[in-house]
């Protein structure tokens, strides 16, 4: 049995699959705009993509901008190491997906909606394309939606650029605009100035099929699973060191330990919650909270089992943002280089403890003037670890000199 296959058949008893379809859009189609985005900012839903922001807010700015057309994005670019969670969801719910566009749509006032696939995705692409024409066959896109007069909205897919900084918000307007993927300078932000400079709203694939849910099965509902700060429930992308890798799904609020339990994980030493820009918590850590509020995610849950060496992890996860770095800023372009080398010195055992206390300070450089998230965040790893399992790495005869 292939890895894929065991991923794959991991994949069971999501929530998704018991949603009617069409109900949530019959609803919201016969709600005032204004009481949809309402509705969604009642349910606390945050993006599920990683960053969090809250989705009845993003709606609610870009909704009240007056400049037309206004767009709708699903950001399907999952690009983070170990996440595999919303290919599951746009293969066996692209209908979901796509309804969770058009009551977006509904609610900010938008007129097209674009669908940015991820390069290594295109074999799906035939796939949403024939979900796409099948519901314009049944009203449910194009014109006049669900007899309602007036609303247009229609929806097409791009492939991705094969970058992971397109992952990133304007570097992905940028790619589907066109040109080279790289982060705009914010403000303005995309709800004011997005795609063609005009208001839009990027929505990770996840957070649209949860909008789906709400209107289905209302606010309340949502709440009823998770914390009072990160409300619902969340997928789930598990790999690594585990007796059962796939995609699960489990309320906000579930603990590390609890999590590892459900996967056959029980022996790691540590996990690299978020992916490869996640945080990487130790054994001693595994009572917290995977929550917005204590250890967030997008959905990357990387197992890391007892003979691993650490010092190893650390230089795979930087090598991974040397290679995508798009170069623009020096912090990000630069910094991630330094940190490499650092880990490789500490390998060879060239690296002083002057020079680590430096590359401490350079990560700090990095969080706050890098351009983007890429940069902001792609020394979280390797701090992480050097806390944690500094006598692990230090305690090698001669890698600190």
């Amino acid at each position: 049995m292939t890895v894929q296959t065991v991923i794959e058949t991991r994949v069971k008893g999501l929530t998704f699959a018991t949603i009617p379809a069409g109900e949530g859009l019959a609803k919201a189609l016969a709600m005032p705009r204004g009481d949809i985005i309402d509705l969604i900012s009642d349910s606390k839903l945050k993006g599920r993509g990683g960053a969090g922001f809250p989705t009845g807010l993003k709606w609610n700015l870009a909704a009240a901008e007056k400049r037309t057309p206004k767009y709708l994005i699903c950001n399907a670019d999952e690009g983070e190491p170990g996440t595999f969670k919303d290919r599951v969801i746009l293969t066996d719910y692209a209908d979901l997906v796509i309804e969770g566009m058009t009551i977006g749509a509904r609610a900010i006032g938008a007129a097209l909606g674009l669908i940015y696939l991820r390069a290594e995705y295109a074999y799906l692409k035939p796939h949403l394309e024939e979900v796409i024409e099948a519901r314009r066959g049944q009203g449910l896109l194009g014109k006049n939606i669900g007899g309602v007069d007036g609303f247009d909205f229609d929806v097409v897919v791009g492939l991705g650029a094969g970058a992971y900084v397109c992952g990133e918000e304007t570097a992905l307007i940028e790619s589907l605009e066109g040109f080279r993927g790289e982060p705009r300078n914010r403000p303005p932000f995309p709800v004011v100035s997005g795609f063609l400079h005009r208001p839009s709203v990027i929505n990770n694939v996840e957070t649209l099929a949860w909008v789906a849910c709400i209107l289905a099965k209302g606010a309340e509902w949502f709440k009823s699973s998770g914390t009072a700060t990160s409300t619902g429930r969340k997928l789930f992308s598990i790999s690594g060191d585990c007796a059962r890798p796939g995609v699960y799904e489990f309320p906000f609020g579930i603990t590390i330990a609890e999590l590892l339990e459900e996967v056959g994980g029980e022996n790691a030493k540590a996990v690299q919650v978020g992916g490869a820009s996640g945080r990487c918590v130790p054994r001693s850590a595994f009572s917290r909270r995977i929550a917005f509020e204590d250890v967030p995610t997008g959905g990357s849950i990387i197992v890391i089992g007892p003979g691993r060496d650490m010092l190893e992890v650390a230089h795979n996860l930087l090598e991974f943002f040397v290679d995508e770095s798009c170069g623009q800023c020096t912090p990000c372009r630069l910094g991630n280089a330094k940190l490499l080398e650092g880990v490789e010195m500490l390998m060879e055992g060239t690296c002083t403890s002057e020079y680590l206390h430096d590359l401490r300070a350079l990560c700090n450089t990095m969080q706050v003037a890098s351009k983007c998230g890429l940069g902001q965040t792609s020394s979280v790893a390797f701090c992480s670890i050097l806390d944690s399992f500094g006598d692990e790495i230090l305690g090698h005869a001669g890698r600190v000199r």
